[in-house]
């Protein structure tokens, strides 16, 4: 590494792939260990508090000792680049830590892995993810041995198959067990775990939910359990949640008189196709849907998956990568989901189209949260302004409901305008009482009251 480039990286915070250190200690391989398991970084070693250049002790054996011991205690073995860069007559040391190819990596026995600017020490659950995610692969492809295969209905599996040939205008010649080896259902003569909650013939244990009409957070007025197959989940869902909103009869002239739900309901049936398919359905705890007088909460066990953030969410520039292989190609091949990735903002088009604010999108503690609310757009933020600014204040006022905690400069880059105008549409939704500010000054921001 040149000198040009080590100035480059000291100009930055640490992060999720640059680490400060003083002096080379056995800490310096977690670190190692948590880039390897991660995108790689580096760590710069002869840096004190406040970024000062201090410089270390170094040698070419000391160099070679670093080396062997980090190769002796990391499983698989990891040789980072060693480079020693002078600056202000000091000696500074860059460890460079390439991605491993294959995760987890250890530090006798011990697993890390970098999260924003620290090293997280990794539970049994997220080594095994881990795992599975460097053989492409995700727990719903492995086979339960423990499971008989009269657990599934085959019932189910033909209106299954029948619904890929329609949608897919084909028709398979294999037989039904063969089809479902084919798609990896059944390995090695043994259901497969999604298999089990695609086909499940009557009871599932890994697939509750609970959902619920409240009046309010204690008075519930009707309710439902579902432990069955995902695919009649997701219908008697949506029979429940249309059950429980208000409709309006709309007649246009045309025969087929119109109705209009509280809420746009491809959206809903979107936000709960996702529920399904992307729950983390080793969790313990069900998902459970709330259904208030002004808004509809879903939650779901298992928080974002990989290394997608609520931020990358909502800009849809992301990479999308299914926590549930199996059950996700299962709901495409069928046609229920469509690109992968792209559900959340065709959830967020189709609330806007509809004359609603976009839902809220959230993660709470290891679960995902969506709020979708009954507030239109034309109501509260824009009354008595002119529709140019209207829209503006309008997606300041949704953008601050998704994003808490920033201030002017973060949304004036999320909206593509100018500070002035974040700083004017700012000062309306607090005029109007919509938001507040929180916190000190430096660390603090703006939320939705």
């Amino acid at each position: 590494m040149i000198k040009k480039e080590l100035l480059s990286l000291l100009a930055d915070e640490e992060s999720a792939n640059v680490e400060y250190k003083t002096n080379y200690h056995k800490e310096t391989i977690e670190t190692i260990v948590s880039f390897a398991n991660a995108k790689g970084g580096k760590i710069i070693i002869g840096i004190g508090p406040d970024k000062k250049i201090v410089g270390t002790q170094i040698s070419s054996e000391s160099v070679q000792r670093w080396l062997n011991e980090i190769k002796s205690s990391t499983a698989p073995s990891v040789i980072p680049d060693i480079d020693i860069v002078e600056i202000e007559g000091k000696s500074i040391v860059v460890i460079s830590v390439a991605e491993y190819p294959i995760k987890p990596v250890s530090y006798k026995g011990r697993y890390y892995k970098r999260v924003v600017n620290s090293n997280h020490l990794l539970n049994m659950e997220e080594i095994a993810n881990e795992y599975l995610k460097t053989r492409n692969s995700s727990w719903d492809f492995y086979a339960d041995a423990t499971t008989a295969m009269d657990v599934i209905s085959w019932e189910k599996v033909t209106k299954f198959i029948g619904t890929i040939e329609k949608h897919q205008n084909k028709k398979f010649q294999e037989r039904e067990e063969e089809v479902l080896a084919k798609y990896g259902v059944i390995k090695d003569g043994h259901i497969t775990y999604g298999g089990e909650l695609l086909f499940v013939k009557e009871f599932s244990p890994w697939s509750g939910i609970q959902a619920g009409r409240f009046k309010t957070e204690i008075d519930i007025i009707d309710s439902i359990s579902l432990n069955s197959d995902l695919f009649t989940e997701v219908d008697e869902l949506m029979i429940f949640l249309r059950k429980h909103m208000m409709v309006e009869f709309i007649f246009t002239g045309e025969p087929q008189r119109e109705e209009r739900y509280d809420y746009p309901i491809e959206a809903l049936r979107e936000i709960v196709l996702n529920m399904i398919v992307h729950r983390d359905y080793r969790s313990s705890n069900d998902s459970i849907i709330k259904i208030y007088d002004d808004r509809i909460e879903f939650y779901n066990p298992g928080a974002l998956w990989d290394d997608l953030t609520i931020e990358k969410l909502l800009s849809n520039n992301y990479e999308s990568k299914a926590r549930n292989k199996l059950i996700a190609l299962m709901f495409k091949e069928c046609g229920l989901i469509e690109k992968y990735g792209s559900g959340i903002r065709r959830i967020k088009t189709m609330f806007r189209e509809y004359g609603l604010i976009e839902p809220l999108f959230e993660e709470r503690g290891s679960g995902f949260k969506v709020t979708a609310y009954k507030e239109k757009l034309d109501e509260g933020v824009n009354e008595g302004v002119n529709e140019g600014v209207n829209e503006g204040v309008n997606n300041l006022f949704i953008m601050i409901k998704n994003h808490p905690n920033k201030k002017t400069p973060f949304f004036a880059k999320e909206l593509d305008t100018s500070v002035k105008n974040i700083e004017r549409w700012i000062k309306q939704l607090k005029d109007e009482e919509k938001i507040e500010f929180r916190g000190a000054p430096k660390s603090g921001g703006y939320y939705a009251k």
